[in-house]
C-alpha cells in the first residue's frame, strides 16, 4: 500500500465516522477498500504476443518488451482523480512478468485510468541500491537501469528482423527509452467497476508501436539521447498503443515461493557478511543464512576428497581461489574416474545474486547446484549415499555437523546447505575500478579509454564507435544475470532452451559477470577463447548469426566494430581493472571498502 493510499484510507474512515456520528442511527456504511490487481495481455495488432517468433502479418520477431510502470491513477465519477505517490511495478513480456498489485483501493466506479511509464527525475537520479531485492525498482528485479552510469530505462522494446543488404539470418533493433523527455503518460477512460475488487487488463498492442517500421531506414536502435529522432517517435507510438481491456473479477496474485528449507544452523552465529552500498541489495535463503560455524563446515566440504569416488577430487580441484574459483588454463576439467567433462568450469563469486545455477540455469538453488556434480560421472562421480557414510565413519565430521545444526547427522541435504552457505559468503567487490569510482584509485589514461569503449553504443552513422559491452554485462554486478546467445556459433547448442524447452532459449549460455576476468581463462561455456584479446576479436568481426542472437549484437554491422588494435588493448587493459585481489588472496575476505550491511 502506498503511503498516499494509506493516508487516503485513513481520511476517509474519519470523514465517514464523523458523519455517522452526525447522522441519525448512525446509518452511514463504513468504506471499503480492496487490493486491486493490474494485467498486462501483450498483443500485436490485437492477437496474443509470441515472444520469439513472427507475428502474423509482420517480419519482426520480438525477444523483448519490458518497461516501469509508476503514478498510477483512477478516475473518479465527478471528474477528479484518485492518484498514488510512491508506487512503482515492473512488467517483463518475455519473461511472462505481466501483473502487479494496488493496495487500499476505495471500492467503488470508476470512469477511467492514468499511469505513467518510467520514474520521475528524482527517482531517476537516486542511488538504485536502496531499493530492497523485491521492490520493483531494484536493479535485479527489474533489469532496467543503466548501471553506473546511472538513470532507468523506461521501457525495452529489442528484436530481430529480415535484413536486406546479404547479411544471413538476421538483424536486430534495441529501443531504449529513457530520461526525462520520454517519460510516457498514458490516459485511458472507460468503465472500472472495481465496487468488489479485481484486476483491471491493459492491453498493450506492440503493433502499434513497431509495425510498418523497417529499421534498416529508421533506426536499429536509440538510447534517448539528445539529437535522436528515434525515441520521441516511438514515445508518441507507445503513449497510444495502450487500451482498457475491462476488470476482471479475480484478482491475481504473484506465484507462490518454492518450499525454504528449515532453520539449518540451530546454535549458529551469524555470519558477519557485509556488502558494498555499490551493489544490489539482496536476500539470503530465509532458511540457510550464512552462520560462523555452518560457513566453516561449508569450506572443510568444498575442500574434502571423500566427497569423490576416489577419494582424491574435491570442489576445490576445479575451483581454484587464486582464478577467481575457476579450473585455470583448463577448457575441460577432468573428473574423478579420468573422463573429461563438456563444459568450461563456472567462477564461483557473487552467488548469492543469482537466481539460477550453471550455464544453462538448470538447478534453481544452491544448495540444489553443489549436489549435482558430487554424482556426475563426468566430475566426483560418487554417490550421496557413500559420500555421507565416509563422513560418518570419522568422528570429526558428527562433531562439525553438530555445531553446525544442532545435532550430529549428517545427510545429503546437509552437506548441500553447509556448501551454500560457504559458497554465499564469496563476494568479489574490491577492485581497482570500484575504487576507482569511489575516488580512491585513479584509471590510467589507456584504462579509461577502455571504460569509454565499454559503455559506448557502436552506431558508426551517429559517429558513435565503442564496443558496446554494456548491454549484458552492466552494473555493479558487472552482468545483467541473464542468458543470451552470444553468437558463438551458426548452430548453436540448446544451452538454455534445452532447460525451458523454448525456441526462444535456443543458443542462450549464462551471461558471466565480468569481475575477475583477467583471472578465469579460458572463456565461453565451453572454454573455445584462451585470451582476453581472442574474446575481444570475436564480439569485435566473429559473431555468428542465428535466429536467437542477441538482438544488441544482431544490430551490429555486418563488417563488424572495426575497433583498432590501440582500442583492443585498451579494453584488455580496463578489463583487468576488475581484478580483485584480496578475494583472489583469501576466501571469504573481509571487505575493504565502505560497507552496509544488506
Amino acid at each position: 500500500m502506498t503511503r498516499f493510499l494509506r493516508l487516503l484510507q485513513w481520511f476517509v474512515i474519519l470523514w465517514a465516522a464523523l458523519r455517522g456520528a452526525q447522522a441519525e442511527g448512525g446509518s452511514l456504511p463504513p468504506p471499503r477498500f480492496h487490493p486491486v490487481g493490474i494485467e498486462v495481455q501483450w498483443l500485436w495488432d490485437g492477437a496474443p504476443v509470441s515472444f520469439g517468433t513472427a507475428a502474423e502479418g509482420s517480419e519482426l520477431r520480438l525477444a523483448r518488451a519490458d518497461w516501469i510502470m509508476s503514478g498510477p491513477s483512477l478516475l473518479r465519477e465527478d471528474g477528479t482523480w484518485l492518484e498514488s505517490a510512491d508506487w512503482f511495478a515492473s512488467f517483463h513480456g518475455g519473461e511472462g512478468r505481466s501483473r502487479a498489485v494496488m493496495e487500499g483501493v476505495p471500492a467503488r466506479n470508476y470512469q477511467g485510468m492514468r499511469f505513467q511509464i518510467g520514474v520521475d527525475a528524482a527517482t531517476d537520479r537516486a542511488d538504485p541500491h536502496q531499493w530492497p531485492p523485491e521492490h520493483p525498482l531494484n536493479p535485479l528485479r527489474n533489469g532496467l537501469h543503466w548501471g553506473w552510469q546511472g538513470g532507468y530505462i523506461y521501457m525495452a522494446l529489442e528484436g530481430h528482423y529480415p535484413r536486406v543488404d546479404g547479411r544471413p539470418n538476421s538483424g536486430g533493433f534495441s529501443y531504449h527509452l529513457a530520461g526525462t523527455p520520454q517519460r510516457m503518460t498514458v490516459e485511458l477512460k472507460g468503465p472500472l467497476d472495481l465496487t468488489t475488487g479485481g484486476t483491471i487488463r491493459l492491453n498493450f498492442d506492440l503493433a502499434r508501436v513497431l509495425a510498418g517500421l523497417d529499421p534498416a531506414t529508421f533506426g536499429e536502435f536509440t538510447h534517448s539521447r539528445d539529437g535522436d529522432e528515434v525515441a520521441p517517435r516511438l514515445k508518441a507510438r507507445v503513449e497510444q498503443a495502450f487500451s482498457l481491456g475491462g476488470v476482471l473479477p479475480e484478482l491475481y496474485q504473484e506465484p507462490v515461493r518454492p518450499h525454504q528449507p528449515k532453520a539449518s544452523a540451530v546454535n549458529g552465529t551469524p555470519w558477519p557478511l557485509q556488502i558494498s552500498r555499490r551493489l544490489p541489495q539482496v536476500t539470503l535463503p530465509s532458511g540457510n543464512a550464512p552462520t560462523l560455524e555452518g560457513v566453516a563446515l561449508g569450506k572443510r566440504l568444498f575442500h574434502e576428497g571423500r566427497l569423490s569416488r576416489t577419494g582424491q577430487q574435491s570442489c576445490a580441484s576445479c575451483h581454484q581461489q587464486s582464478a577467481a574459483f575457476t579450473d585455470p588454463g583448463q577448457r575441460f576439467s577432468l573428473g574423478a574416474g579420468g573422463l573429461q567433462g563438456t563444459r568450461n568450469a563456472m567462477p564461483l563469486f557473487n552467488l548469492a545474486w543469482q537466481q539460477e545455477f550453471f550455464w544453462d540455469g538448470r538447478a534453481k538453488r544452491l544448495h540444489e547446484q553443489v549436489l549435482q556434480p558430487i554424482t556426475d560421472p563426468l566430475e566426483m562421480h560418487e554417490s550421496l549415499d557413500r559420500a555421507v557414510e565416509k563422513l560418518s565413519a570419522d568422528p570429526a565430521w558428527p562433531e562439525a555437523f553438530d555445531r553446525a545444526f544442532g545435532s550430529a547427522e549428517i545427510t545429503a541435504g546437509r552437506i548441500g546447505l553447509a556448501l551454500e552457505q560457504f559458497l554465499l559468503t564469496l563476494i568479489s567487490q574490491d577492485s581497482k575500478f570500484d575504487r576507482a569510482l569511489l575516488g580512491k584509485a585513479s584509471l590510467t589514461p589507456q584504462e579509461q579509454r577502455g571504460l569509454e569503449l565499454f559503455v559506448t553504443e557502436h552506431d558508426p552513422v551517429r559517429n558513435l564507435r565503442g564496443a558496446d559491452c554494456f548491454h549484458c554485462h552492466s552494473g555493479g554486478l558487472l552482468s545483467n544475470q541473464g542468458f543470451a546467445n552470444n553468437g558463438l556459433d551458426a548452430a548453436p547448442a540448446p544451452g538454455r532452451g534445452a532447460v525451458t524447452g523454448r525456441a526462444a532459449d535456443h543458443g542462450k549460455f549464462r551471461v558471466p559477470s565480468l569481475r575477475n576476468i583477467a583471472l578465469t581463462a579460458p572463456y565461453m561455456h565451453d572454454g573455445r577463447f584462451s585470451s582476453l584479446t581472442e574474446v575481444i576479436d570475436h564480439y569485435d568481426h566473429g559473431v555468428q548469426r542465428s535466429q536467437t542472437l542477441d538482438p544488441n549484437l544482431a544490430k551490429h554491422p555486418a563488417k563488424g566494430l572495426q575497433l583498432s588494435r590501440e582500442d583492443k588493448a585498451a579494453l584488455v587493459a580496463f578489463l583487468h581493472t576488475l581484478t580483485d585481489p584480496t578475494f583472489a588472496g583469501t576466501a571469504p575476505a573481509p571487505a575493504v571498502l565502505s560497507l552496509s550491511k544488506p
